[in-house]
């Protein structure tokens, strides 16, 4: 699969971007473990162009982490232009356009998934900013605003008329939210319309190597994206890659547990040292709460909130060293 001229191989999988979470210390532990694409948390296009430093930062890159896209959002033209035009300047692979973040400081506003109410806008939006920049643009968006408006079928040629190379779908639609089960079959239908001739990115539910595999096999798509299933669980591209390259022996491939927490560990230690201690422990916090891999310890309730309060990197390096040590 390519996106312009970046060529990915066959089946890829992209870790999707999330705010708060997908800092560059995640993302670059992704990479390392398989993820073929990775993008910065979103950005937004009027805080980008009011050179807010909090925005500018995150569209830090490195080269170990190509390819990787930028991911923007906005609600009024020039603003997405001017903002694709500062992007461009990073250096990224490529930008992606946000039509799909369905919450509400977001798509209340009229931007993300608020766009689905808003297709002619949507529409010159992406025109403009296909335009105005050298790079690929790609874009991310749902189903439709709800399910009495399930447009992408339709709309997924109008994109693609504007000149995106890739597009990304998230199988459910703007008032569901995250709730509820992710449907792929319109996701299905976009992949096998003969008019489409851009690469189709699935997103939505995948938590396994078997569902990534599914994935692929029953609805044809392009590549696959995993949101919040890799929360504190970077390894789940390894895990996928593996099954989905070689099924047979993939099951030999799992890491233990002592393994699983270096990795968190790391994570920390990235974190605060690409960002500072107290952010880098608060993005970290994130993973730690939501990875699998303290869910079988029992009694574990009092370690998991001395750990989601603690405040220094040794503080904290110290508790997840307890932890490893009750369970060896």
């Amino acid at each position: 699969m390519k996106i312009g001229e970046i060529e990915f191989g066959f089946r890829p999988v992209f870790l999707a971007p999330m705010e708060d979470v997908t800092d560059i210390g995640f993302r670059l532990l992704c990479k390392r473990f398989g993820a073929s694409m990775v993008y910065t948390e979103f950005v937004s296009a009027e805080a980008l162009i009011r050179d807010v430093k909090s925005t500018i930062n995150k569209l830090t890159i490195s080269d170990e982490e190509r390819p990787v896209g930028i991911q923007i959002y906005g609600r009024d033209i020039e603003a997405m232009v001017e903002a694709a035009k500062i992007v461009e300047q990073a250096g990224p692979d490529l930008i992606d356009l946000n039509f799909g973040c369905p919450v509400k400081k977001v798509a209340g506003k009229g931007a993300g998934a608020g766009m689905l109410q808003n297709i002619p806008k949507m529409l010159e939006i992406t025109r403009q900013v296909v335009d105005a920049v050298r790079l690929p643009v790609t874009v991310k968006t749902r189903l439709g605003w709800n399910h009495e408006q399930l447009i992408i079928t339709e709309l997924a040629e109008q994109l693609q008329d504007c000149g995106i190379q890739a597009l990304t779908i998230h199988g459910r639609t703007r008032s569901q939210m995250y709730t509820g089960s992710a449907d792929w079959t319109l996701i299905g239908e976009v992949r096998r319309n003969p008019r489409i001739h851009i690469p189709i990115i699935g997103n939505g539910d995948i938590t396994s190597s078997e569902e990534a595999k599914a994935a692929f096999e029953n609805y044809g798509v392009d590549a696959i994206m995993i949101g919040r299933a890799t929360f504190g669980r970077p390894w789940i591209f390894k895990e996928v890659r593996d099954y989905l390259d070689h099924p047979a022996s993939s099951e030999s491939s799992g890491f233990s547990f002592n393994q699983k927490l270096d990795i968190l560990e790391e994570l920390l230690r990235l974190n605060v040292e690409r960002i500072d201690e107290k952010r880098g422990i608060l993005h970290t916090r994130r993973h730690l709460a939501a990875t699998p891999i303290f869910k079988s310890i029992p009694n574990f309730r009092q370690t998991r909130i001395a750990m989601l309060r603690a405040e220094t990197m040794p503080e904290l390096l110290g508790i997840l060293e307890e932890t490893r040590q009750l369970l060896g």
